[in-house]
């Protein structure tokens, strides 16, 4: 049953599906249509940046995906939070912009993603950036479509915070997207004029006005139809099959982008046929690779109402700062929590920071029902960046509206639960310095009788979880390779006409958050599918050069 036919189809509307039917739609002369599984980003929860944690708790914008249970985390089950809505995982995000440490990028080169290297993504990155901070620059960007902005006034534990880390003595970052993005400050997020800022909101439906790109909500994929060796059309759940004259191009994220291709026979052959799923291309990456970045809390509680939080003491602050919010667009409700954050070398002899410390002025959330913390207090979070563990994405059945079967291999590899030991007990010590004394806190989580290194591993295991940055699913690299999914033209091996653009595509994921690399993902593939010329490499000042190629 034919429901259409378009230039291009794009499956999904997240972060990188919309930057890429957008830019699509540029060529006036073809159509596009998006295909996304969930429903509109109508709810506010979605827009307003400090509902976060109510945005990604919703059941109808969230896939609530979950891992099976992990050796390495205490037998336990891990949420895989994914966004099924217009925009995605971009729609219930923490709305963090940072492009990870510029040698990641030229470690994919090194692994085969041939005109990937720092000085060859970073144009593609401020293409996109309307910076109100820094000026225009090699490193940033004024023109784009994406507003990133420091988080205004934030609260001022924020400054314990980096206090506390200039008395240990580490280094203040004046730029976390500069060329040194080491230290501790104030960090960006996508926001606008007090709202969420996402590729849906400020590229996709822009673009819907020109008339030449369509969105069908609602539409969850069974299979890619592909004919003689060639991906000709989008086969959905009711049937109905969205016909492709020229490209389709997979953009439904880590997760789901190798489940689709694994249900169009697109993957590992012997676990295709397993399943009951005629092979029509063995590729043994897809569904490979899979890792993600492990965290661990410390907790500290106080009476002190200075933090984020709902209390009798905070009543009269929270009403006067819910009436801004509604009157200005203004005020701790426009910001995302996460105000300001360190990227740490936990062992020194390191190149490159291995520790994300994420510092959260707020206690931690009691009550699930309640998306804001009850009572006072304050965290660090440290994320540990470079795991070695890789998981996989199967088939738990042939049936398409079956939950794939997700299995990181969290915290197996023996090397990745030390950086998180080293963390915490910096964010001990920091939490112990002078800064921090006038709150009177009390470490509550993992507490101060867990002093060594088999304590503090146990706490990690029983209670760390991941910041949702699953990537490598569909790797981009050397096409000889047995595991590469896709070439460095983003171009599925042995199948023309289909490409895989979203952080599946990553070879190793970045040493921070990934939804800004995402888009520049996208920005690049949609340059790749109209023939556009690649953008000038970036031309770094004498003191980068050094450092990066």
């Amino acid at each position: 049953m034919s429901a259409g036919e378009f230039d291009f189809v794009v499956i999904g509307a997240g972060s990188s599906g919309a930057a890429v039917a957008a830019r699509l739609g540029e060529d006036a002369g073809s159509t596009t249509c998006v295909l996304e599984a969930g429903g509109p980003d109508s709810h506010p929860f979605i827009h307003i940046p400090s509902f976060v944690a109510a945005a990604i708790g919703r059941e109808e914008t969230n896939w609530r995906f979950a891992t099976v249970p992990q050796q390495g985390m205490a037998g336990r089950e891990i949420p895989v939070p994914r966004g099924r809505v217009i925009g995605g995982s971009g729609a219930i995000n923490g709305m963090v912009y940072f492009r990870g440490h510029p040698t990641d990028y030229d470690d994919w080169a090194d692994m085969g993603c041939t005109g990937w290297s720092y000085r060859e993504v970073l144009p593609y990155f401020t293409r996109t950036e309307l910076n109100e901070d820094y000026e225009e620059s090699v490193f940033h960007g004024k023109g784009g479509p994406i507003n990133v902005k420091l988080v205004e006034n934030p609260n001022a534990l924020n400054y314990a915070f980096m206090d506390a880390l200039a008395s240990l003595q580490f280094p203040a970052c004046p730029d976390f997207n500069g060329p040194d993005p080491e230290g501790y400050g104030r960090r960006q997020g996508l926001i606008r004029n007090g709202r969420r800022e996402s590729t849906a909101t400020n590229l996709l439906k822009p673009a819907l006005s020109r008339g030449n790109v369509h969105v069908q909500t609602d539409a969850r994929v069974a299979r890619i139809v592909v004919e003689d060796g060639r991906a000709t059309g989008v086969e959905l759940v009711d049937g109905r099959v969205i016909r492709a004259r020229r490209e389709i191009v997979l953009s439904a994220g880590t997760v789901q982008s190798p489940h689709i291709l694994m249900l169009s026979g697109i993957g590992p052959g012997e676990h295709l046929r397993e399943n009951g799923i005629a092979v029509v291309r063995d590729l043994a990456g897809v569904g490979g690779n899979y890792h993600d970045h492990v965290a661990s809390p410390m907790h500290v509680e106080t009476d002190d109402p200075t933090s984020y939080g709902l209390s009798w003491k905070t009543l009269p602050r929270n009403l006067y700062h819910g009436l801004e919010y509604l009157l200005t667009r203004k005020g701790p409700l426009a910001g995302n929590v996460f105000e300001s954050v360190a990227f740490l070398r936990t062992d020194p002899s390191l190149d490159r920071p291995d520790v994300q410390f994420v510092f959260q002025p707020a206690r931690r959330l009691t009550n699930p029902r309640i998306p804001f913390p009850l009572g006072h207090g304050y965290a660090i979070s440290p994320v540990a960046l470079y795991p070695e563990s890789r998981g996989t994405v199967r088939l738990g059945s042939p049936d398409p509206q079956a939950a794939p079967v997700i299995d990181p291999h969290l915290l197996e590899h023996p090397d990745d639960i030390q950086p998180l030991i080293r963390a915490l007990k910096i964010a001990r010590a920091a939490f112990g310095t002078r800064p921090f004394a006038r709150y009177d806190g009390t470490e509550v989580a993992p507490g101060p009788e867990a002093e060594s290194d088999d304590e503090l591993a146990a706490y990690i295991r029983e209670t760390g979880y991941t910041v949702h940055h699953p990537v490598g699913t569909c790797r981009m690299g050397d096409p000889a390779s047995r595991e590469t999914v896709v070439d460095p033209q983003l171009r599925v091996r042995g199948i023309e006409g289909l490409r895989v653009a979203d952080a599946s595509v990553m070879p190793k994921v970045i040493g921070g958050n990934t939804n800004a690399p995402c888009v520049m993902i996208a920005e690049r593939c949609a340059d790749f599918i109209l023939g556009k010329p690649a953008l000038e490499p970036a031309q770094l000042p004498p003191t980068s050069v050094a450092r990066y190629r």
